[in-house]
């Protein structure tokens, strides 16, 4: 584990947590030494509900690689730092231009263009990057590091807009950070009446990053209102408001910028101070893909509770429909030895209180429909591959992928593409495919609560005058968001590209993968979340109260009334459930 604490870390309270103490008060920490970062801890910078915590040693290694870069340029060009890049990368820069060679180079990379993005995801690529670059292979100067860490620990984030990268390096998103770091681009902060860090995006569906079998502590159950994953596309007016910036440290005149996104800075908030641009730094900065990176962990940690959650929701259902508990019987899973399925269907059994081998014949009918039977397999593969992207991801964030690596114990540089995200982009994929799967068994299980062949009960759950509705619109909605999760699995990695004059001649679209599975999770979230509302109706209506806490916690939420009135609070309630139930 990355996190540390110089007070024991507490569950968040029933009205959502509101951030770390401010001052002088315990902080909650995650160690950035670029080796032992976690999706968890990159969740917890992300939402500031921890603050970095720097190693000596670990900026003592990166000052060593910055001094072996600096040995390396005084013998011979470097990539970037005495050359141009991409198809000018054969163009020497003269020696006196070089610090103004970098200021350029930032400036002429930071071409994003679209929505801002929210602030948990340009924190969670600052965490990203910061960790990198401390595993000491870049040859940045230190103080970029620790001037990326100071604006974790203030709360603020540079303005980062959506589209500009391909999977080769999230070269827009970083150009920007570098030119905030440098000065000359908004830092973005917490609104002015924020009660303390952490207060201005609180996490999507579960609780202040909170991440259910991490450390144990149970999670309330929530009552506030829910915060969606993504952030609504801003209008081109009004902009935020902009954080004053003192002048560069560069000798480079300044242009006069053009209007920026603005915002407050966070109440007692301070900035980092502008950084001093030195020879390669600008480059060293770029060769990073943290802003996918940082979404990816993101969209993991959020996949990990959903699918945790999910196997309540199921064994709801079942229990709801009288399901046959054979398919879920340890004997099955022992001859098709995946760790998923096996998984998934123990934790069904567990749940429902059932013994490894279920006595045959306890369900309704000799088989139920496949949302009941297969949703070992099918959940079990969605997560095994939440278990690889969580691999790759934790792999990549302490990873030094600069090109060119600088090898300080070798007083080496060697230029290569280890930037290029293909591992990522395919890990993200596969989970995206793998969730399809498991979302569509949700809204077929849905859809059988509502038979009165499957249940015994009213059909459409529905009770009233005659030709009430019920449930009947839940299947609208949860199949209008599987429909926005369908085409979010579309394999981003599939794509292609020619760029920089034919020198690169392939791209591995990460990028767009990253922002496909966040979408994909917020969907998803809302398929379960209309299940959830169904299955507790059901179970309701049956007239039984099973003895199991995942319909003890539920019911004691969601709305008893069986009229046909608006649904839209009840699956509300339902999705803030959502992460209490993973931890059941």
């Amino acid at each position: 584990m990355s996190t540390t604490a110089d007070e024991p870390t507490r569950a968040p309270s029933a009205e959502g947590a509101r951030g770390l103490p401010d001052g002088t008060g315990a902080h909650a920490r995650v160690v950035l030494d670029g080796a032992g970062l976690d999706v968890g801890g990159v969740v917890r910078l992300a939402d500031h509900d921890a603050v970095p915590d720097v190693p000596a040693e670990a900026l003592a290694r990166v000052r060593h690689a910055w001094q072996a870069a600096e040995r390396l340029a005084a013998r011979g060009r470097l990539y970037g730092r005495g050359t141009g890049v991409g198809a000018h990368r054969q163009i020497a820069v003269d020696e006196a231009d070089l610090a103004g060679h970098g200021l350029r180079l930032l400036r002429s990379h930071a071409g994003g263009a679209g929505a801002v993005l929210p602030a948990r995801q340009a924190r969670a690529m600052l965490a990203v990057r910061t960790n990198q670059l401390l595993a000491g292979g870049s040859g940045i100067h230190p103080d970029f590091v620790e001037a990326l860490a100071e604006a974790l620990r203030l709360g603020v984030h540079p303005a980062i807009t959506e589209y500009g990268s391909v999977g080769t390096g999230d070269l827009t998103a970083l150009a920007q950070t570098g030119l905030a770091l440098l000065g000359e681009h908004p830092w973005l902060g917490a609104p002015s009446d924020a009660s303390g860090p952490g207060a201005e995006h609180p996490r999507a569906g579960s609780p202040r990053g909170v991440d259910p079998y991490e450390d144990g502590s149970p999670i309330p159950v929530p009552r506030r209102p829910r915060y969606g994953t993504a952030a609504p596309r801003p209008q081109a007016a009004p902009q935020p408001q902009a954080i004053a910036q003192p002048q560069s440290g560069t000798t480079a005149p300044r242009p006069q910028p053009a209007p920026r996104p603005r915002a407050a800075p966070a109440a007692g908030a301070g900035l980092p101070a502008p950084v001093m641009l030195r020879p390669g730094d600008a480059l060293a900065l770029l060769s990073s893909s943290a802003l996918t990176l940082g979404q990816a962990a993101l969209a993991c940690h959020d996949l990990t509770v959903l699918l945790r959650a999910a196997h309540a929701v199921a064994a709801l259902s079942l229990l709801a429909v009288s399901g046959s508990t054979e398919a879920y019987a340890a004997p099955v899973h022992a001859v098709r030895p995946y760790p998923g399925p096996a998984r998934a269907a123990a934790e069904v059994r567990r749940l429902l209180g059932l013994p490894d081998r279920p006595p045959p014949g306890g369900g309704r009918r000799v088989q139920d429909p496949y949302g009941f039977r297969a949703f070992p397999q099918v959940h079990g593969a969605a997560l095994d591959a939440a278990e690889r992207l969580r691999h790759v991801v934790e792999t990549e964030i302490n990873c030094p992928t600069e090109n060119p690596l600088i090898v300080p114990d070798d007083d080496t540089a060697y230029h290569h593409g280890g930037f290029y995200a293909a591992p990522l982009g395919l890990a993200l994929d596969a989970a995206d495919l793998a969730l399809l799967g498991t979302a569509q068994l949700s809204a077929a299980r849905l859809a059988g609560l509502g038979r009165a062949d499957l249940t015994g009960l009213p059909a459409f759950l529905a009770e009233g005058p005659a030709g009430s509705s019920g449930t009947m619109i839940m299947e609208y909605t949860a199949h209008s968001a599987l429909a926005e999760l369908r085409a979010s699995a579309s394999p981003a990695s599939a794509g292609h590209t020619v760029l920089s004059h034919g020198l690169e001649e392939a791209a591995g679209f990460a990028s767009q993968a990253a922002r496909q599975a966040l979408r994909a999770v917020d969907a998803y979230r809302t398929v379960l979340a209309c299940e959830l509302v169904v299955a507790v109706r059901a179970l309701r209506l049956s007239g039984t109260t099973p003895d199991m806490p995942a319909f003890t916690v539920a019911s004691a939420v969601l709305p008893p009334q069986t009229e046909d009135r608006p649904l839209t609070p009840d699956i509300s309630e339902a999705t803030d459930l959502l992460p209490h139930l993973a931890h059941l």
